[in-house]
């Protein structure tokens, strides 16, 4: 049956159809979407790890179990990965195994904007590319067959727009062959030194085969051109820029697994044509190679090393006329990104910046905390980083930081690794006060569910992680909660933790106020008679908030009456309905 898919479902129908049996991932924009279109189909275990090296083990162990397997995660999570990674391609699989990663060229939801083709290389492990919602699909089952077929497991390489544009694709069955027996075997399966280095020769025999293969596969193809002073190599979205602006002009050679490469058939295509162009985002990753191998191309002269390609930029860097758009006759305003109306963590980062507090920051939506008006954060690194900072921060500078830094981390980030860097607070014994940003979900992604919600993937009742009892358990006297939503609340808690003589953690809990089943007050309203233009309800940066013809006003549709501006406003000009 043909269907229109997004990349990411059409990944997920693929591994479904191959007959996958246990998925394990933490979600990560590009990525999250395959793992929870998987999670749709009763015939598969799908769960959410609390951060992608336990997904990756998870995965690895069905495998070893004699079952298909399946983890997830975008560009940066497969760092957090790389420590199994780089060990499962000496042990090789039982039943097949595969790994998605997402790439996010442009940096739309990401940090970074690394390639993660440089780790099929490192790890020595087959990466197929899909250039489309059909070929996520087609990639997805033949990942599973190469898998089994060459011991090992496979990256399957997504990125944003691959991920998230859609494309036809026809669907078939289920195929779930029989479960694989497991076989104790130490001399594959433990990795100690002695049998680790019997093992590095079946990885280099390995790359080798898949060499060969790559050379005749089906993903690799050459579409022929007539003007032949050109031949372009290309994959991925690159592939449907070259396709739109160049049709069938110049010869092409569209790769489907990117590592390994093929080496003949790139020399073939090469000597067949006058000129060789690499279209590839990001990295010179095939450049480099082609150029190892000796071949006379041009890539990251003409195309930039950063951000995403168009068909415009395409056309213009290959020389191609430039479609001339029509501009807007009103240009558009600025939209940026802002923590919703109602958001519990705005509260508290208002606080902190209140107090003047030096704040260390995570990977979440209080990551905003960091843009005007509220400006309150002043680091971010990477998932969990935090935590280990503030310990570094305060260890720096002692008694000079203690009382004014402060690391926070929301609930979904502290689970995934900012319980190591607390453990390390507790254990070396830095004065530090970590801040859990505790809005009962994985917010920036999309409302995931997480170890400390009580619920699992499909939303059914689940084993849920008590924070303060966790962080007590780990040498913390002093833990308290406070709600965000209340101001002075959250400023005594502040000033209290940062002056005591020991490590503390707080615990600002509220609900995402964009969760179906939170609750929300009517919206406030403005008394335009007692409101004197002050402006003191915007400091805190809410949408729903503006200020018309000198007088606040509040926008109904999106306030959902959490109280925090009118704590602000000293003259009462802000309340509830009917209460003015």
């Amino acid at each position: 049956m043909k269907q229109l898919l997004l990349g990411n479902a059409a990944a997920a129908r693929g591994l479904y159809e191959a007959g996958v049996a246990v998925a394990s991932s933490y979600p990560g924009t590009p990525s999250t979407e395959i793992t929870e279109e998987l999670a749709k189909f009763d015939a598969v275990t799908c769960e959410w790890a609390p951060n992608e090296k336990v997904a990756m083990e998870v995965a690895f162990g069905a495998s070893l179990a004699g079952k298909r397997s399946f983890c997830a995660m975008k560009h940066v999570g497969l760092n957090v990965a790389a420590d199994p990674l780089f060990t499962v391609s000496y042990t090789g699989v039982n039943a097949g195994m595969v790994i998605a990663v997402a790439d996010d060229a442009g940096m739309h939801s990401s940090q970074n904007e690394q390639d993660s083709r440089h780790y099929a290389r490192s790890a020595k492990l087959p990466m197929l590319e899909p250039a489309d919602s059909a070929e996520a699909l087609g990639f997805a089952k033949l990942a599973y067959t190469l898998s089994e077929q060459f011991d090992c497991p496979v990256l399957l390489k997504m990125c944003t727009r691959i991920a998230h544009s859609q494309s036809v694709v026809e669907t078939g069955a289920r195929v779930e062959p029989p479960a694989k027996p497991y076989e104790k075997n130490i001399a594959k399966y433990v990795m100690m030194p002695a049998n680790a280095i019997r093992r590095h020769p079946h990885v280099e025999q390995r790359m080798a085969a898949l060499a060969d293969w790559a050379e005749t596969a089906d993903v690799n193809r050459v579409e022929p051109g007539a003007d032949r002073s050109m031949g372009i190599v290309t994959s991925s979205t690159s592939y449907q820029y070259v396709k739109e602006v160049c049709g069938d002009r110049f010869p092409v050679l569209k790769l489907g697994m990117v590592w390994p490469l093929p080496e003949k058939k790139l020399r073939d295509f090469a000597a067949g044509v006058d000129k060789l162009v690499i279209v590839e985002e990001l990295d010179s990753f095939i450049e480099t190679y082609c150029r190892e191998l000796g071949l006379p191309c041009v890539g990251k002269a003409l195309f930039p090393p950063l951000g995403e390609f168009s068909q415009n930029l395409v056309a213009e860097k290959l020389g191609l006329p430039v479609p001339q758009g029509a501009a807007l006759s009103v240009p558009i305003p600025a939209r940026p990104p802002v923590m919703c109306a109602g958001c519990p963590h705005r509260g508290l980062l208002y606080t902190l910046a209140r107090n003047k507090c030096t704040v260390l920051g995570d990977i979440g939506c209080y990551t905003l905390g960091a843009v005007a008006p509220l400006s309150a954060m002043e680091m971010t690194l990477c998932m969990g980083a935090s935590v280990s900072a503030l310990h570094g921060f305060n260890k720096a500078l002692g008694a000079a930081a203690e009382g004014k830094t402060v690391a926070v981390i929301g609930d979904s980030t502290f689970m995934h690794s900012g319980m190591t860097g607390l453990a390390d607070i507790a254990y070396n014994q830095s004065n530090s006060t970590v801040i859990i940003l505790d809005n009962s979900i994985t917010g920036m992604t999309g409302h995931q569910q997480n170890p400390t919600t009580g619920y699992n993937i499909k939303g059914d009742p689940a084993g849920k992680i008590d924070l303060e009892a966790l962080c007590r358990a780990m040498g913390f006297r002093r833990v308290r909660v406070v709600d965000p939503y209340d101001l002075a609340a959250c400023d005594k808690a502040v000033k209290e933790e940062l002056a005591a003589a020991e490590p503390s953690v707080i615990i600002s809990r509220r609900p995402c106020a964009l969760l179906k089943y939170v609750k929300h007050a009517p919206p406030l309203k403005v008394d335009a008679d007692k409101c004197i233009g002050c402006k003191s309800c915007m400091r805190i940066g809410c949408p729903a908030i503006s200020v018309r013809s000198g007088k606040a006003r509040i926008d109904a549709t999106l306030c959902v009456g959490c109280g925090v501006c009118s704590q602000l406003c000293k003259v009462g000009a802000l309340c509830a309905a009917g209460k003015e």
